[in-house]
């Protein structure tokens, strides 16, 4: 006779009356006379197993009782529909058997510290919820790539190894390179700017590094960012790919994900909101704002997480807050030509307390401005010269923006703590495992 055919838990409810087998690990078993309630997951979701004394296998029966959470194995059943279980199915057992054993698996079904949690990042993976983030996270990456994919942008590798900073030295992670000094790049972008003055429109999707001292639930030493440039584009044609991007994203992981955000406990009418158009305001209406309602804040500062808190209160949608002060924004920024104090920047701050998810801004497409600005910021003009070379030879407008992936991924799943966004994270003083 053959062996039942494999079938994911996600799959399970398509299959019911057949008999299937699932392989998977033990997260949680109960006993109830002759009777064992198996919880196995898949890495896909989770399904009840009942195991039945009188229909089962008696050493198979015993092998089951001892198991401990995480034990590996294989479980042959018939799908049986049960809207009390998750995902509306069970499995109700006829064969199976054990693949490896586990015994005190150091996470239990009990409260553990955020540190003790982090410490075994490892294992901590396997819970319900992680996993569901990272399925998630998952998504939102095919999202993203579909989107540009589909308008015509070029996927463009950057290097990782840069000769210099791209949003600060303040924030550089040096490396020996050859006996020369090199850094860990802070961004695609320049190199982005290359690509789309040799293909149009183009897009980096890589690992990102600053070396801030920040110990926030918002800020990780290595994260990935998605960064479009797009040539011939403006301030406004960069604001209305950024917003149909994000609303792209959001409807996507709404219709794929939707048992995963259950999981996540997520409310899920807070993302059905997410549709253009988002509302927009240059930075000047952002602090008027603030000064009406008597919120504290310094004209000509750049915004904390309780200003973009403000920004965004009373709506469902993200804010574009645009037009910044020129002295906060990176010197590669197109000035505003109302207002050369105002540079052509955006930045898009979420809904209910996430923060900015997207930075970015027309670029400066004048040689002689941007050797001014390399001089005023007093960075190293030799590492910059194939950078000024893109405006010595063809010069056009040009735009684009970043994401931080995981800031996004941290808004769409409701995640309080960046540190669940990205499989094993890089915060100020942890490194392991």
């Amino acid at each position: 006779m053959s062996a039942p055919a494999v079938v994911s838990v996600r799959d399970l409810a398509s299959h019911v009356g057949e008999v299937v087998r699932v392989r998977g690990w033990l997260t949680n078993r109960r006993k109830s006379g002759g009777l064992q309630f198996l919880q196995v997951r898949d890495g896909s979701g989770t399904v009840q197993a009942v195991a039945k004394k009188d229909s089962l296998d008696a050493a198979l029966f015993e092998a089951l009782s001892g198991l401990g959470q995480e034990s590996s194995l294989i479980v042959d059943g018939e799908v049986a529909a049960d809207p009390r279980s998750p995902g509306g199915v069970e499995l109700k057992l006829t064969g199976g058997q054990v693949i490896g054993t586990a015994t005190d698996f150091p996470i239990s079904n009990k409260e553990h510290s955020s540190g003790f949690l982090m410490e075994h990042r490892h294992l901590w993976l396997r819970s319900s919820k992680q996993a569901a983030t990272l399925r998630v996270r998952a998504r939102i990456i095919k999202s993203i790539r579909d989107y540009f994919d589909s308008r015509g942008y070029i996927c463009f590798d950057a290097p990782m190894f840069t000769p210099a900073a791209c949003e600060g030295t303040s924030t550089l992670f040096e490396v020996d390179y050859f006996g020369e000094p090199a850094y860990l790049t802070q961004s695609g972008q320049l190199y982005g700017e290359a690509g789309a003055m040799a293909l149009g429109k183009i897009y980096t999707f890589g690992p990102t590094f600053r070396a801030e001292k920040s110990k926030t639930r918002k800020h990780l030493t290595e994260f990935w960012m998605i960064e479009p440039e797009i040539a011939f584009a403006t301030l406004d044609d960069v604001m209305d790919v950024a917003e149909e991007f994000i609303e792209t994203i959001v409807q996507d992981v709404l219709a794929d994900c939707e048992p995963e955000l259950t999981v996540l406990e997520r409310d899920l009418d807070k993302l059905r909101a997410i549709k253009r158009p988002f509302k927009r305001e240059t930075y000047d209406e952002s602090v008027a704002r603030m000064e009406a309602a008597g919120h504290a804040f310094k004209h000509g500062d750049d915004f904390g997480a309780p200003d973009e808190e403000f920004i965004t209160h009373g709506s469902d949608k993200p804010v574009l807050v645009h037009r910044w002060p020129a002295d906060i924004k990176a010197f590669y920024m197109k000035r505003d030509p109302a207002d050369d104090t105002r540079a052509l920047a955006v930045d898009v701050i979420a809904p209910e307390g996430y923060g900015e998810i997207i930075g970015g801004s027309e670029r400066a497409d004048d040689l002689a401005f941007l050797e001014e600005q390399i001089a005023a910021h007093k960075l190293p003009k030799e590492s910059f010269e194939w950078y000024l070379d893109l405006r010595r030879y063809g010069s056009v407008p040009h735009g684009g923006f970043g994401l931080g992936l995981e800031r996004t991924v941290a808004w769409i799943c409701g995640t309080k703590h960046i540190r669940e966004c990205i499989p094993f994270p890089r915060m100020l003083y942890k490194i392991y495992p």
